[in-house]
C-alpha cells in the first residue's frame, strides 16, 4: 500500500512537473509531497525526477516508470467514475426468493412500477416454499411472513394485513351441505397444500373469539402450486383454504362461495427481508423504496 500511495503521488508530479501543482491537486504541502517522492527513489535505489529551482522533469528511469504507471492510474480513475455512475444510474441483478402468492400479489405489480423507469436492472425471483437461506444461497432478499424472519435480518413490510378464505363452487355445495363449523371439515373433500416449511400436510389455521382450531381434514387432492388449489376450486372438486385476495373476485361473480368467514381472522403480511452486515447495492435500495408497504 505504501508503494502504491508513493506510485500515484510520483505519477502527478511526473505529469504536472511541478512540485507546487502536484500537493495542490493531492492536498498536501509540496514538502510532505517531494519527501514522499524521495522515500520511493531510496526503496527503488533510482533517481525517478530532476529538481531545479525552476522546474521538475522524469529521468529516463522516471519516464519508462511513468509509462508503465500512468495507463493502470487511468483505468482505476475510469472504474471509480463509471462506479459513481452507477448512483445516478443504477443498474445490476437483484435475487429475490418468495413464495408464489407473494411474487404474483405483491412483487409483479410492484416491478410492473419499477422495471421501465431502471431498464438497467434486472430482478430474478424464484418461487420456493421452504425457509430459504438467502446468504447460503446467493440471493439479495428474502419475502416470508412477518413472524418468520430471523431477527438478525431487516425486515420491511411490503404488503398489510392477510386473512384467508374457505371456498368451493356452487356444484360442489350443492352436492355436499356447506359447513357451520371447523369440525365439519372432517365430511368434505379438501384441496390440501404440502410446503416443506412446514414437513407435512398444511393444516389450515381457523380462530374464533380467542378459539382457534387446526383443521387437518382429508382431501384426494394435495397442491403445492396455489394457482392449481384455485383451478381445483373452480372445477368443483373440493373445498380450498386460499388468501383471501386470491378469491374475492371469484367469490363477487358466483363462481365461488365462502364459507367460515367468520373463523378466518387477519395476521401480519408480507416481509421482504436482507441482512443486515450487508451494504445494499443501489438497485436494492431502490426496490426496497418501491415496496415498502405504506398504509392507506
Amino acid at each position: 500500500m505504501e508503494n502504491f500511495n508513493d506510485l500515484a503521488a510520483f505519477a502527478v508530479v511526473a505529469r504536472e512537473r511541478s512540485f507546487t501543482r502536484a500537493a495542490a491537486k493531492l492536498r498536501v504541502s509540496p514538502s510532505a509531497l517531494s519527501q514522499t517522492v524521495r522515500n520511493l527513489e531510496e526503496r527503488l535505489g533510482l533517481r525517478l525526477l530532476t529538481r531545479t529551482t525552476r522546474s521538475v522533469a522524469s529521468t529516463e528511469a522516471g519516464e519508462r516508470l511513468l509509462r508503465t504507471i500512468a495507463p493502470r492510474f487511468e483505468e482505476i480513475e475510469a472504474e471509480l467514475a463509471a462506479l459513481s455512475a452507477l448512483r445516478d444510474k443504477p443498474a445490476g441483478t437483484v435475487r429475490i426468493t418468495a413464495g408464489e402468492h407473494p411474487a404474483v400479489s405483491i412483487l409483479q405489480p410492484a416491478l410492473k412500477r419499477f422495471l421501465p423507469d431502471y431498464p438497467d436492472i434486472q430482478v430474478e425471483i424464484i418461487i420456493d416454499y421452504g425457509l430459504t437461506d438467502i446468504v447460503a444461497e446467493g440471493f439479495d432478499a428474502g419475502v416470508r411472513m412477518g413472524e418468520q424472519v430471523a431477527k438478525d435480518m431487516i425486515a420491511v413490510p411490503i404488503g398489510p394485513q392477510m386473512r384467508m378464505a374457505v371456498v368451493a363452487s356452487p356444484a360442489y355445495f350443492e352436492r355436499n351441505p356447506p359447513p357451520q363449523n371447523p369440525q365439519d371439515m372432517t365430511s368434505h373433500n379438501c384441496i390440501n397444500t404440502r410446503l416443506p416449511t412446514y414437513g407435512g400436510v398444511f393444516s389450515w389455521g381457523l380462530e374464533k373469539n380467542g378459539r382457534e382450531v387446526k383443521v387437518r381434514a382429508d382431501g384426494q387432492l394435495i397442491y403445492n402450486s396455489l394457482s392449481m388449489r384455485l383451478s381445483s376450486a373452480l372445477d368443483g372438486l373440493g373445498v380450498a383454504y386460499m388468501p383471501e385476495d386470491q378469491v374475492l373476485p371469484y367469490v363477487a361473480d358466483g363462481r365461488l362461495v365462502r364459507v367460515l368467514e367468520d373463523w378466518c381472522p387477519y395476521f401480519p403480511g408480507y416481509h421482504l427481508y436482507y441482512p443486515s452486515r450487508r451494504q445494499q447495492s443501489p438497485a436494492l435500495a431502490l426496490l426496497v423504496d418501491v415496496l415498502r408497504y405504506r398504509s392507506r
